[in-house]
């Protein structure tokens, strides 16, 4: 994929492809945000996916939390909740869901 400047490469995996199908999107794309970036539930909203459904982000390889920033140039994929056991502790996932928890209880006192 030959990038844009101020876009990112997207990637959506698992029952998440079913917003990418009903909106007409391929399972991978580039897709342009704004210069200064955006949240990764920004992205995941305006591509058309149920923030509900999304448990990981993954920016270019590594766990974040869905509130965490996006930049120009970075590699997102969204995946679905069902990531089997040891994997959740493995790869990051318990902890990024733990702290959205907190942010979206507005407990984000302790991020970290």
């Amino acid at each position: 994929m030959g990038r844009e400047e101020s876009a990112v490469e997207v990637g959506v995996f698992g029952s998440l492809r079913k917003a990418m199908e009903a909106n007409g999107r391929p399972y991978r794309f580039e897709y342009r945000i704004a210069p200064t970036g955006c949240t990764a539930s920004q992205l995941a909203s305006a591509i058309g996916l149920p923030l509900a459904q999304v448990e990981v982000v993954f920016r270019n390889g590594r766990v974040i939390n869905i509130h965490d920033p996006i930049n120009p140039g970075d590699r997102v994929s969204f995946f679905p909740y069902g990531t089997p056991g040891p994997y959740r502790i493995f790869l990051g996932i318990l902890r990024e869901t733990r702290k959205r928890e907190r942010i979206e209880s507005g407990d984000d006192r302790k991020t970290r």
